[in-house]
């Protein structure tokens, strides 16, 4: 059977590295540790207070930093706005992007530390963080979130279709796209999970009695019932029972690699599987980073600097 390594000692190696302010691909923990010492408690304290109203929202962002990420990196360009500046249709209309929420969310944590630190934190860092907030405040997984991500100024509804793996994919479409973006098998396995977390929009399955039309985009139904909100091994379980929703679900059953991976995942504890799953999450959360000088700190996350 395939092994995953020893993530817990990994983990712990990651915290103690981030105390002494190791930093990789120019990312750091603790970035703005001088330049806005509570720009992280600004976030995590708004998700606090806002999350729990919402609960459900927690799955959407951490589908929302996926989407980020998997087109031009983890730039926070997939908020924004189309604008005369940008040229054309931004990730926002892109197929794959419709049915995304937390945009407002976003902008309010945006808005809460400009106010303390104006032009210091990027989107890109705040998708992130919120991200990983949001899960732990509805009783998922704590992760490692290094900062110093920069803003990307190019937005592509195109780029967005291309990138984002649709639910149709097959194994090996699947595989080919997370090694385009530097994620391997296991990774591939792990961030999967963000999807039936969130409660999709039944376009995505109109054959549901549900589903008011094709074009239906607004009604609302759990991919998992009655475990949506729930960050469990369940959604592995229905995978390997072959009771996923989509292709894709049934894709990684089909690769003995990543089926071995399932079945270890669910022999396992779930105290296990966070410790995995947050390792995957921040070596996600590194694909293509700007940093240095690239890019931009935006100052609204919807719109390019002018």
């Amino acid at each position: 059977m395939a092994k995953f390594g020893d993530s817990g000692s990994f983990l712990v190696l990651c915290i103690l590295l981030g105390i002494v302010g190791f930093s990789h691909a120019q990312l750091q923990f603790n970035f703005y540790a001088k330049s806005c010492p509570q720009a992280e408690k600004i976030i995590e304290d708004y998700v606090q207070k806002h999350i729990p109203n919402a609960p459900s929202l927690a799955a959407a962002l951490l589908r929302l930093q996926f989407h980020d990420c998997f087109v031009r990196g983890c730039d926070g360009s997939v908020p924004l706005n189309f604008t005369s500046s940008t040229k054309n249709q931004t990730e926002k209309v892109a197929v794959p992007n419709q049915t995304l929420r937390g945009f407002s969310f976003i902008d309010s944590v945006k808005k809460a530390v400009e106010a303390e630190c104006p032009g210091v934190v990027s989107c890109a860092d705040i998708v992130a963080l919120v991200a990983r907030d949001s899960v732990v405040v509805t009783g998922g997984p704590y992760w490692n979130v290094p900062t110093g991500r920069r803003d990307g100024r190019i937005s592509s509804a195109f780029e967005a279709l291309a990138n984002i793996p649709p639910p149709t994919n097959n194994f090996s479409s699947l595989q080919s796209s997370f090694a385009s973006k530097g994620l391997d098998l296991k990774d591939l396995v792990l961030c999967l999970v963000h999807i039936p977390l969130e409660s999709l929009t039944v376009h995505h399955f109109h054959h549901m009695k549900k589903c008011k039309s094709v074009n239906d985009n607004t009604t609302i139904v759990e991919m998992d019932p009655g475990r949506a909100s729930k960050f469990d091994l369940s959604y592995f379980k229905l995978v390997l029972k072959r009771k996923g929703l989509f292709q894709s679900d049934a894709a990684l059953t089909t690769s003995a690699t990543t089926k071995s991976y399932i079945n270890q995942l669910v022999q396992e504890s779930l105290k296990q599987f966070n410790a995995e799953f947050g390792v995957a999450m921040e070596k996600m959360g590194r694909i293509e980073v700007k940093t240095g000088s690239a890019g931009e700190i935006r100052k609204h996350c919807a719109v390019v600097n002018s």
